[in-house]
């Protein structure tokens, strides 16, 4: 049995949903493509796919085969890329997990500029703002912000973010424009932002010049998503802190009033995260590159205008990066 063909045929299989459909794309014939599923499950003495007169489906032990085959057949392709003129114009399906703020606002937009450099990379974006499992879920890499909790990933920074207070102009009518962050905590109401279910409600960091400080304030309604966030805020459920880059649009067109201009937050760094034990490949070098080139030319930190009056301190902690 030839096992690489074995492997790639059942994988199309899986894919495709049809051994018709696998046969055209591997172009070779259907009975080749049936004798070599039938082998390999041989090999492997294990079922991997159920078959009716109508449909394809995969077993348990296919679906944790498909999932090992699939990155194994990955990773042949990038070894044989990395030794032909192909590393010139990398290729192949790129796996990314980002949170859906950061890719809705800024890196989907761009898009169209980076599949002209590299047309022949298929991105597969994930967008949540769960910190995933890369391995797991046989991700390339993450996009995340903030300090990294997990050591034992490589970590490139690429950029960092700033925070900015806003409210709608009902809520500010409502219940009056807090003149200092503890005003927060008195007659006002948050949106909340709780990053894992069971997790705690973040709370949002000042400083000026001088002091920190922390605010923990009444909330109605608590998100773990930053698109949702913002919704609620919008929505006038309260007070919130959020990106520059999500704020800019809101602000320039009324519907947010940007608050408490004279205090800051530090920085939140963002990186790209990889497992450690993964070859970085040059789809991945390319993806990051470009994402630090976009972040550069797209400065999360400020506001136009200089909208942010207050002091832009070193960040509370050092950058965890690997």
């Amino acid at each position: 049995m030839d096992q690489l063909a074995a492997m790639r045929a059942f994988v199309r299989v899986v894919e495709t949903g049809t051994f018709t459909r696998a046969a055209d794309l591997l172009d070779m014939p259907k009975p080749t493509v049936t004798k070599l599923i039938q082998q390999l499950e041989a090999h492997l003495r294990a079922k991997l796919l159920n078959r009716t007169t109508r449909r394809v489906s995969v077993t348990m032990d296919g679906a944790a085969y498909y999932e090992r085959a699939l990155r194994l057949l990955d990773e042949l392709s990038e070894l044989d890329t990395s030794l032909t003129l192909a590393q010139a114009r990398p290729s192949g399906r790129l796996r990314v997990d980002c949170s859906s703020s950061l890719a809705i606002s800024v890196i989907i937009p761009a898009l169209h500029e980076f599949h002209a450099r590299y047309p022949d990379i298929q991105l597969d974006l994930g967008l949540s703002d769960r910190a995933a499992d890369l391995i797991g879920e046989n991700l390339d890499c993450a996009v995340r912000a903030g300090e990294i909790a997990d050591q034992s990933l490589i970590a490139r920074r690429v950029g960092e973010m700033q925070l900015i207070t806003c409210a709608t102009p009902d809520y500010l009518a409502r219940f009056g424009t807090p003149s200092h962050p503890r005003d927060i905590e008195n007659g006002h109401q948050i949106v909340a932002y709780r990053p894992a279910l069971g997790g705690r409600v973040l709370p949002m960091v000042y400083q000026n010049r001088s002091e920190t400080i922390e605010v923990s304030g009444r909330y109605t309604v608590a998100l773990n998503d930053g698109m949702g966030y913002l919704a609620a805020g919008l929505a006038g459920h309260g007070i919130m802190q959020l990106p520059t880059f999500m704020a800019r649009a809101p602000i320039a067109d009324g519907r947010l009033v940007p608050l408490l201009l004279d205090w800051c937050t530090a920085p939140k760094p963002l990186h790209i995260v990889y497992p450690p034990n993964r070859h970085l490949s040059n789809k991945v070098r390319v993806f990051v590159d470009w994402l630090a080139e976009l972040l550069a030319r797209d400065d999360l930190v400020l506001m136009p205008g200089g909208l942010l009056r207050g002091c832009r301190p070193q960040p509370l902690a050092a950058d965890s990066a690997a």
